[in-house]
């Protein structure tokens, strides 16, 4: 089986074997311990084989049919919104698209968003307004090898993608200088020639002043800014103001440190700006993003062969989960659901009327905050994401949760959200599914099946093919749809569209329909198909046709903006959303462990993993811990105006002593964070929030 990364085998005994595939560039034969382990869940006991409605076995027809009568019901009650979608960004590329179709055709609701909008929405908003095009890395992952420098905001790759390192170490042995921006002295920041440790939340500071003494020290290519750039006056004017004593008392960066990251920048005939989640799961992400973008442009990378700025992806489909339709304001191809000419498009593809789709929704945290409200959605399709664990301010997000006329969750395994679910679907996984990922470059990828999945699964593309005919069906007779209908296939509402052939059951199918429907977007995949991709172990889009080599550096000639030039936007800095007080004296900021990923539904799961990190912590610096009595080991109660968790204490100077650290992987440390959005992105303010420690006991 093709994974982005290894070959899936399962044995005589019942055992997966993983073995890492040495053809995909991105990982070149390489596996984080999550990826080496990953097979264990796929064979355990913690998988879920029947689907439950509340909470007890039930068969899939029973289930569905409850699913349909409730749907149906709601939105008698409440109007089409009465009912929401929730996706993720680990769904493939089929999935993610026909979700999207579901709620738009089937619901015709406006309700949906997904989880990828906790990740790299403010890189994608900022990226968009600079080049006309949102594309993690828009060069091939391999150019970083042969680059002079790289300054990477707000990543920490030796943790949260592994194989991402050995570009960066290839860099560094061929004489390119690491420079990395991080509050804490992760793995990553101790590989770096150069670290910038900012207090949290002032990471747009930072980049203002790098930027003030990349002018003020004669680093910026004027020609490129005169032939490829629009706007660079007034951001020179903007940024006139950030000299850089005064970022050294904003941000606590010795100047001295933004000089040397200055020189090391301007002075390589390649370098990359690459941010992370660091810098962008901020209220003032897409500011701070766009003002590492204006960095780069001033130092003309973007565009340049083996230079430019790129975004580090979170979520396993993080780039493709974001391009055909599971956003709120999305259409297949990232096209904008407000333009008339995307809705005829899609409409025409769909077989139905542009005025059928809804227009834009709310986003991710705006949607569960009014969740079985007089005011939101009272029904709830959530389809692999776990927003109890991952949502900011997660303990009213499960109170909303609760409150809900109708919870219906397709899982693997029964997580946090899944628990509270009346109707939980089990669903196939990786190994056990076709389908494509489209990776941080955007190079789309083909995953195999390899695995029978369990007697009793189904695949998401199953379970919404099987709902799509109940619910446009006529309704049963009798208590308004409370016994399930007829499912033969065909079956569907007068006039309607057949919802069997709308909706697809074999991955290539789907793949084949969101080609057509992307064609002419900005991501165009009209010319990739499931034999390229396995011929040419992916392909880059856009790739408008079957002829075309598809795009590995879409902006050599040009951005993908109207005039073809990329924009220079002025931001200003701004303080975080919540800052430090006498009551909540310490900045907190969130992340992720070596050995476990995401909200850790699954990883918490693996003995292997939990063997490295068992539970949850709070890391401090020894003159914090000094000062407030603290031993390593010990329980701390950590509180912000949200709510309160505990953790054991580690004590370790790589960490501000104003500042205090939480993974994120364990129920608690969104317990306490800020659900202040940002205004263009609707990104949630994960990374810096105001807290205190208390000692328990």
């Amino acid at each position: 089986m093709n994974v982005a990364a290894g070959v899936t085998e399962e044995g005589a005994d019942g055992m997966v074997t993983i073995t890492p595939r040495e053809d995909v560039p991105a990982n070149a034969g390489g596996l984080c311990q999550k990826g080496w382990t990953a097979g264990e869940l796929l064979t355990g006991g913690h998988r879920l084989t029947t689907p439950l409605l509340h909470g007890e076995p039930a068969s899939w027809d029973e289930a569905l049919g409850f699913v349909a009568a409730r749907v149906r019901a709601l939105q008698a009650e409440h109007g089409p919104d009465g009912v929401a979608v929730f996706g993720g960004g680990g769904l493939t590329n089929e999935k993610a698209y026909l979700l999207g179709k579901f709620a738009r055709m089937v619901l015709r609701t406006s309700q949906i968003d997904y989880n990828g909008r906790f990740c790299m929405s403010s890189a994608a908003a900022a990226s968009n307004r600079a080049f006309g095009m949102d594309r993690g890395l828009p060069f091939p992952i391999t150019d970083l090898a042969a680059a002079d420098a790289v300054l990477l905001a707000g990543g920490n790759v030796a943790e949260t993608m592994p194989p991402f390192v050995r570009h960066l170490t290839a860099m560094r042995q061929n004489g390119g200088s690491l420079i990395v921006a991080d509050p804490r002295l992760t793995a990553t920041a101790r590989q770096a020639d150069l670290h910038l440790q900012p207090t949290p939340g002032t990471d747009l500071a930072l980049a203002l002043g790098l930027l003030h003494l990349a002018i003020a020290e004669g680093y910026v290519d004027e020609a490129y800014v005169a032939g490829r750039t629009n706007g660079f006056d007034a951001v020179r004017t903007s940024v006139a103001a950030w000299w850089p004593e005064r970022v050294e008392r904003i941000t606590g960066v010795p100047v001295s440190q933004m000089r040397r990251a200055v020189a090391i920048l301007g002075n390589a005939r390649r370098a990359a700006v690459l941010t992370g989640r660091g810098v962008e799961q901020h209220a003032k992400g897409t500011d701070t993003v766009t003002a590492f973008i204006n960095l780069a442009l001033a130092l003309g990378l973007p565009g340049r062969p083996g230079s430019g700025y790129g975004c580090i992806t979170g979520q396993g489909n993080g780039q493709g989960g974001r391009e055909h339709g599971q956003k709120a304001d999305q259409l297949p191809g990232y096209r904008k659901i407000d333009d008339p000419a995307a809705r005829e498009h899609v409409a025409r593809v769909w077989g139905i009327d542009p005025d059928d789709i809804p227009g834009p929704g709310r986003s991710a945290y705006e949607l569960l905050d009014v969740l079985g409200t007089d005011a939101g959605p009272r029904g709830l399709l959530l389809f692999g994401s776990n927003p109890v664990i991952s949502a900011p301010r997660a303990g009213h997000v499960a109170e909303r949760l609760r409150s809900l006329d109708l919870l219906v969750v397709s899982d693997f395994v029964l997580s946090e959200t899944a628990a509270l679910a009346d109707v939980v679907l089990p669903s196939t996984q990786w190994a056990e599914e076709q389908g494509t990922m489209t990776n941080l470059e955007g190079r789309v990828l083909l995953r195999r099946r390899a695995l029978t999945p369990p007697s009793g699964v189904r695949s998401d593309l199953e379970i919404l093919q099987a709902l799509a005919v109940r619910l446009r069906e006529p309704a049963p007779a009798g208590d308004g749809g409370a016994t399930p209908g007829s499912t033969a296939p065909g079956s569907t509402a007068p006039g309607g569209p057949d919802m069997v052939r709308a909706f697809p059951t074999e991955p290539r199918e789907v793949f084949d329909e969101l080609r057509r429907a992307s064609a002419g977007g900005v991501a165009d995949y009209a010319g990739i198909t499931y034999e390229r991709i396995a011929a040419e172990t992916g392909v880059f889009w856009p790739c408008p046709d079957t002829g075309h080599p598809g795009t590995p550096r879409p902006f050599l000639d040009r951005f993908a903006t109207p005039d073809g030039r990329a924009r220079f936007v002025p931001v200003e800095h701004r303080p975080p959303g919540e800052d430090v007080d006498e009551e909540y004296p310490l900045y907190l900021t969130t992340g992720r462990v070596l050995a476990h990923y995401q909200s850790g539904a699954q990883t918490r799961r693996i003995d292997a993993l939990n063997a490295v990190v068992a539970e949850t912590f709070v890391e401090l610096h020894p003159d914090l811990a000094e000062r407030l009595e603290v031993s390593a080991g010990e329980t701390l109660r950590v509180v912000s105006r949200r709510g309160r968790t505990e953790g054991v204490a580690r004590v370790n100077p790589a960490i501000r002593a104003d500042t205090v650290f939480m993974p994120f992987h364990w129920a608690g440390a969104n317990l306490l964070t800020n659900p202040e959005l940002d205004p263009v992105s609707r990104m949630p303010e994960f990374k810096v929030c105001a807290v205190r420690l208390e000692r328990v006991g």
